[in-house]
């Protein structure tokens, strides 16, 4: 099971609001994943996809650190996918155009120091 939280449903994210996957936390171990995000649907209009925005923050920057954000088609942790990945020690926002899943959360994967870690999701 991961360590994020699993809400049931999930708490959905629409168009302007703001998610935290991590919130000024510690560290975690590696291989953590924040909690996840339902990204509404609208049925009658194609898919053409989400930008999402995300963005990681550190209380004291790390000296190595890869963050990734990943989406899937239903909230299983066997079928999140990366989606985009941030190796930035002094935190970073990024844009990904035309996101394609229904669920979002960020992952972080490992880092050497550093404290205070806030990442969150745009859409």
């Amino acid at each position: 099971m991961p360590a994020y939280q699993n809400t049931l449903p999930p708490i959905s994210l629409f168009s302007g609001d703001i998610g935290f996957s991590f919130n000024n936390e510690a560290f975690p171990g590696a291989a953590t994943s924040g909690s996840q995000f339902a990204l509404p649907s609208y049925t009658g209009l194609p898919d053409g996809g989400t930008a999402v925005r995300w963005q990681t923050v550190f209380g004291t920057n790390p000296t190595a650190v890869n963050i990734i954000l990943q989406g899937a088609m239903n909230d299983v942790d066997a079928e999140y996918q990366q989606l985009d990945a941030s190796t930035a020690v002094t935190g970073e926002a990024r844009t990904v155009a035309n996101a394609q899943a229904r669920f979002l959360r960020i992952r972080f994967v490992s880092s050497t120091g550093g404290t205070g870690l806030t990442a969150k999701i745009l859409v």
